[in-house]
């Protein structure tokens, strides 16, 4: 994917199979950063955790595109194992999520990849982070 609205996609040469794409601080990112999601999983074999997966990067990148101080974010789709994805959204923010109670209107999208993720938690960088969460083929959400 190229254009105005967002940067191409990259794909990982070594390693773990990963691609990334560095998106807008905008809404309509949440459906490129899906697209890329679904398209990791389908390459992957990875299939059935597709309707988890694009809920939870929908959360993620809509924190980023709240709290994020920079006019871009970058997503990250990686294979950490045979049955495992691994999520991320790099932001240019230091501000750590918070895990709300539902009580309020704030944190309740990290409840929901709280519930959905096998993992999730966050990489301090100097200049920003990473929010991640993993989920695995047959492991119970």
């Amino acid at each position: 994917m190229t254009g105005t609205l967002a940067g191409p996609v990259v794909a990982c040469s070594t390693g773990h199979p990963a691609y990334s794409q560095t998106l807008p601080r905008e809404a309509r990112s949440a459906a490129l950063a899906r697209r890329l999601v679904r398209t990791a999983l389908t390459v992957w074999g990875l299939e059935p955790l597709a309707g988890n997966a694009t809920l939870v990067v929908s959360e993620l990148v809509a924190n980023a595109i709240d709290h994020g101080r920079h006019t871009s974010f970058r997503v990250i789709v990686s294979r950490p194992t045979v049955s495992g994805v691994r999520l991320g959204v790099v932001d240019r923010s230091r501000a750590l999520p918070v895990l709300g109670t539902g009580a309020d209107d704030r944190g309740r999208g990290l409840i929901l990849v709280d519930a959905l993720a096998d993992e999730w938690g966050t990489e301090q960088y100097r200049w920003g982070k990473q929010v991640w969460a993993e989920l695995r083929q047959g492991a119970p959400a």
